[in-house]
């Protein structure tokens, strides 16, 4: 059992809204689950999920150990773009959590890869041939290995920026000029340590970044990754002042959207780690995302 407790900073909202947005890495269900278990204390006092926070009251949060986890292959919406032997190239729709844990039931692109590898081939089966994650309302292509061999030639390659990943954002705020280097470190917030922050005790972290399109209140923009640190985009566009839209952690929390965060990746290039072949994959932006550019012009 683990328990971590934290003070109200934004009075007013649900208590379940308020577990989610310090802890994001658990689901929806695995707060209402807490909430239902009485693992969720306000001032030492259980309350309902629609409980409205108030400033300075004490939460206290406690999750069960973790358990052994067992995956098997499930049906999961997601498109193939590319495969062989050795890789595929995967198109991630948002809203789908990229591998499981021990701490949540969810079905994951893990449990759909499964129908085209096996996870007994590699060291980290919970993890089977993840070369690089997006969260879960991030959409786009993502990299997986078919061994565990390929896997660690290919993570070389990400680590030593060979690996090409290009993304596009519809970010609060117009920027006003046409390119721009976010070169910040990222690390732990100091307080808040289930979520990531620009800090001098971060590691180096480069974003590149270009506008595509000005609107009156959001730019569309594509960000280009030097590196890959964990919500990199996310904390770097908060970080200069225009988070990205519908990003209930970085972003502005009353904005809630029904796609999630706009934020897909599209682009996609590597050298395959066997026939030393150049190859460059692409994503078109989802329907919803175009008809949220469409209804912002």
């Amino acid at each position: 059992m683990k328990t971590f407790k934290f003070e109200v900073e934004t009075p007013g909202i649900r208590l379940d809204k308020t577990i989610s947005d310090n802890f994001p890495e658990l689901s929806r269900m695995q707060v209402k689950q807490l909430l239902a278990d009485g693992m969720v204390l306000v001032d030492e006092h259980v309350h309902k999920a629609s409980y409205k926070v108030k400033a300075g009251e004490s939460i206290t949060v406690k999750v069960p150990a973790e358990k052994p986890v067992e995956i098997k292959p499930k049906q999961v919406d997601f498109v193939v773009v590319y495969q062989d032997a050795h890789l595929m190239v995967v198109d991630k729709p948002t809203d789908l959590i990229v591998h499981p844990s021990s701490t949540s039931e969810e079905t994951t692109l893990v449990h759909g890869l499964l129908q085209y590898l096996d996870k007994d081939v590699f060291t980290e089966p919970l993890r089977p041939g993840i070369v690089h994650r997006l969260d879960k309302d991030t959409s786009g292509l993502m990299l997986v290995a078919k061994t565990q061999a390929v896997l660690e030639k290919l993570q070389a390659d990400l680590q030593a920026r060979k690996v090409k990943r290009k993304y596009q954002a519809i970010i609060e705020g117009v920027v006003p000029h046409q390119t721009g280097k976010i070169d910040a470190p990222i690390g732990r917030h100091p307080k808040k340590r289930h979520l990531m922050s620009v800090t001098a005790e971060g590691k180096p972290s480069i974003t590149h970044f270009r506008v595509i399109k000005r609107f009156s209140e959001h730019t569309l923009v594509e960000c280009e990754l030097e590196t890959g640190r964990t919500h990199q985009i996310r904390v770097h566009m908060q970080y200069i002042g225009h988070p990205v839209v519908g990003d209930q952690t970085y972003g502005f929390k009353k904005r809630s959207e029904a796609y999630g965060q706009y934020l897909h990746a599209t682009e996609l290039s590597f050298v395959h780690p066997i026939t030393a072949k150049a190859l460059t994959f692409t994503s078109a932006l989802p329907t919803i995302f175009v008809d949220k550019l469409n209804s912002i012009r």
